[in-house]
């Protein structure tokens, strides 16, 4: 198993960087997250959250300032000419300045005028649907390209259900036969987040064991498990939880010491003998150290609309 993820991944690799444009490589100061910008990760069906909504505006610059780009690509051909996805994000942003992006077409993700408002966006939103699809129109392609600069400008990205899943190294749920499949025919994600494997809706669709086996065989990913709406934030190294409810965290020593040590702190609010643990609202995470950051003074309250 472990001989089939690494082929099948290095088969990914080369024939999307055979068939579609290279990207300019640089060294890694990071271990996970972007070095300049931001990654704003949502478990799915993020609603009127108001708590991942304020975040992300406030991080692509507030309502009068942010230059918002929309990418649909997820949802499939229905969204291309669909303003709906467009008109949630001005809703609950109150940013007027809000465009979108649809293509299936390499030719065109690879050409100047596609990637224009990507020039002078401060934040991009991925929706979700099938992660697939958006690692086909842009992996490698001049829109690749643009997305990193939009952090490397200090912006945001953000996405939701396989918009969240995109961002990750490794593409989860990535087969075209649907996302019951763990492994499929497309195991390359966008990388925003470096090293790293995410899954989203995962306690309400019960897939919090998933992310397990993959740990185990790939020691240098770090797994997160997120639930619906529910974000994680991540600046450089550094995530932070906001939202609804929970997610999990998946580390290759906490997989294989489950049972034979208590991880237990009463600052950080966390406690396991299991394989992965959990980290709700206000809680931090160090990605490259791999341990929980400590608290100091009282975790922050739940909005009234963020409560169920």
């Amino acid at each position: 198993m472990k001989k089939y993820i690494y082929l099948i991944t290095f088969i990914s690799c080369s024939v999307c960087a055979w068939a579609q444009s290279p990207m300019q490589a640089s060294s890694n100061v990071t271990r996970h997250g972007p070095e300049k910008g931001t990654l704003l990760i949502i478990g799915g069906n993020v609603g009127s959250t108001a708590s991942v909504w304020n975040k992300f505006t406030e991080l692509a610059g507030g309502k009068d300032k942010a230059k918002i780009v929309v990418i649909t690509t997820g949802a499939g051909d229905a969204a291309k000419d669909d303003q709906k996805d467009v008109d949630t994000v001005k809703k609950y942003t109150g940013v007027k300045n809000v465009v979108m992006l649809h293509t299936f077409d390499l030719k065109e993700a690879n050409s100047e005028k596609f990637i224009a408002p990507l020039k002078q966006a401060t934040a991009v939103y991925f929706v979700g649907g099938r992660q697939w699809y958006i690692a086909n129109a842009y992996l490698n392609t001049l829109t690749h390209q643009a997305l990193w600069d939009v952090l490397n400008r200090g912006g945001v990205i953000a996405g939701s259900s396989a918009g969240a899943t995109i961002q990750g190294s490794f593409l989860w749920r990535g087969d075209t036969r649907g996302a019951q499949v763990l492994i499929g025919d497309h195991t390359q994600g966008l990388g925003f987040l470096k090293n790293s494997v995410i899954d989203q809706h995962v306690l309400k669709r019960n897939r919090q064991f998933d992310l397990i086996d993959m740990i185990k065989m790939s020691p240098n990913l770090i797994g997160i498990g997120l639930d619906e709406a529910t974000a994680i934030v991540v600046k450089r190294d550094t995530m932070e939880v906001i939202g609804k409810s929970y997610v999990g965290v998946y580390d290759y020593n906490t997989i294989i010491n489950a049972g034979k040590q208590v991880s237990s702190n009463r600052e950080t609010f966390a406690t396991t003998t299991g394989p992965f643990f959990f980290l709700s609202a206000g809680q931090k995470y160090d990605l490259k150290n791999r341990k929980i950051v400590p608290q100091t003074g009282a975790r922050p309250a739940v909005d009234d609309d963020d409560r169920e």
